[in-house]
């Protein structure tokens, strides 16, 4: 069954694994699923829409966002189109999000302002953006509406942007797309049947308070290279853009990029994207994942790990079967675009090191 989910450009994407992760769910009979970094909420979508009661949780605004507009919606399309036709109907305007992130074209096609930065998009799209994102404000509109059209807005920004997919740094030469003029759809919602939750906040707080059957984690792991500084890494500054547009808060920015303040490296981190150790000699990132598997109240947890991340194979196996039995393993090859056989017990140590690896973890925990 080939499962349909909506989202946007995201660096660590697992949409090319629902079906695998979807598979793993199914194998085991439960009921009750958490997405702990739930991103784009592409694998909480899915699992919406096998069925499952879902709870999806991660850190950030937008995340949130999207959480409610796909898992908490009751209403066909059809109660929505309306609504956005009146925002797409609404003349452009010049506003905060042109002064900072809207740009014109130069000779050649070129993205590089008089002042020498670069922009996100061209100054139709913005001025298109400074009125609707400040008509819905002023529409006073519930919560799950609110976060259908600002799902909606994300969607079609994101259709014309200038960017390779994160919001660090700028094309020189405007992309093709950021051409077209954005148009909002209403988003591909479903109507759900459970009472699925959304949660905006830090993992471990979110893991004291629930118990579910299934747990699935793709942390946002920082690189093991030391050279490589972590803002390189961090999802905070990836897509600080989206934060804005939800919060409509008109922050202090800083940097060619305009990046918010409170994305900077000093205002926020995550020990899951750490690079250094402690005072102890150990790496925090390591002991991020061995918290969170320790603390997590499910019957099984599912854990993506790619190749390349700071905690070392050696590790990353000692963790997942101090706190439970290592049932099954899922190897992806991205390199050669495959999906491997599933390996059992420690065969995939001997894979690890190999670069463009990806593995799927399923173990069952014991409480």
């Amino acid at each position: 069954m080939n499962i349909q989910t909506e989202g946007i450009k995201y660096t660590g994407s697992k949409l090319k694994l629902l079906p695998q992760i979807l598979g793993v769910v199914d194998e085991l009979k439960v009921n009750r699923v958490l997405d702990g970094f739930a991103g784009t909420t592409r694998v909480s979508q899915a699992f919406a829409k096998k069925g499952y009661e879902v709870i999806s949780s991660d850190i950030s605004e937008w995340s949130y966002i999207f959480g409610v507009c796909y898992l908490k919606n009751r209403e066909p399309k059809k109660y929505y189109k309306e609504l956005i036709d009146y925002l797409n109907s609404l003349s452009p305007k010049m506003g905060w999000f042109s002064e900072n992130y809207g740009g014109v074209v130069g000779d050649g096609g070129s993205a590089i302002q008089k002042d020498g930065t670069k922009k996100v998009w061209q100054l139709h799209n913005t001025m298109k953006l400074d009125a609707i994102r400040e008509e819905i404000d002023n529409l006073k509109l519930d919560e799950v509406t609110k976060a259908v059209v600002l799902t909606s807005l994300i969607l079609a920004l994101d259709k014309v942007d200038n960017t390779l997919g994160h919001f660090t740094s700028y094309l020189k030469i405007w992309s093709p797309r950021s051409y077209k003029s954005i148009k909002l759809k209403v988003p591909e919602i479903f109507i759900n049947k459970k009472d699925n939750q959304v949660i905006k906040g830090d993992i471990f707080d979110t893991i004291k308070n629930i118990e579910v059957d299934f747990a699935y984690f793709d942390p946002p792991y920082g690189s093991n290279n030391e050279k490589m500084p972590p803002s390189r890494v961090r999802y905070n500054s990836y897509y600080h853009i989206w934060k804005t547009i939800i919060l409509n808060d008109k922050p202090e920015l800083f940097g060619k990029a305009n990046r918010r303040k409170d994305s900077s490296d000093l205002a926020f981190s995550s020990p899951f994207e750490e690079f250094r150790k402690d005072e102890n000699g150990e790496f925090i990132a390591v002991q991020a994942i061995d918290k969170l598997i320790k603390n997590t109240k499910a019957k099984y947890i599912a854990l993506s790990y790619s190749s390349g991340g700071r905690a070392t194979a050696e590790q990353l196996n000692e963790i997942l079967n101090r706190y439970g039995k290592l049932i099954k393993v899922l190897e992806i090859d991205y390199q050669k675009n495959v999906m491997a056989n599933m390996k059992w017990s420690n065969e995939w140590l001997k894979d690890s090191e190999e670069k463009h690896k990806e593995f799927i973890f399923v173990i069952k925990k014991e409480l």
